[in-house]
Order: structure tokens, then C-alpha cells, then sequence
């Protein structure tokens, strides 16, 4: 599941050409109302592996 759901916004891209840097992509992650809701599930997914079931959840931090 940590794969599936990334830990941060993996959206925000630098553009460059020819090592000249021409513009900037923002993270549009803060704009989707579904990725809150997919980070939200997230963190209480590993909130429960690390509370309930006593996983190490390091990996995916």
C-alpha cells in the first residue's frame, strides 16, 4: 500500500533543457480533493499497522 499511495505529492516537476531550467509544474495535489481523502486513508492505515498490529512502518515513511 505504500507504493500506492505516495508519502508526498509526486507531481511537481522541474522543467529543463540542456541543463537551462524553464519552468516550474506546482505540486497540483493540494487542488484534488480525492488525494487528500487518499492520504487521510493512508496515514490511518499506517496509524493502525503500527498501533494495532505493532508493524514496523519505517519502510514506508
Amino acid at each position: 500500500m505504500g507504493q500506492v499511495i505516495p508519502a508526498r505529492c509526486p507531481f511537481e516537476r522541474n522543467i529543463q533543457l540542456f541543463g537551462h531550467h524553464f519552468f516550474h509544474i506546482p505540486p497540483m495535489c493540494k487542488l484534488n480533493p480525492v488525494y487528500e481523502e487518499l492520504v487521510g486513508l493512508r496515514f490511518r492505515s499506517l496509524s493502525f499497522l503500527a498501533d494495532v498490529c505493532g508493524e514496523d512502518v519505517t519502510p514506508y515513511c
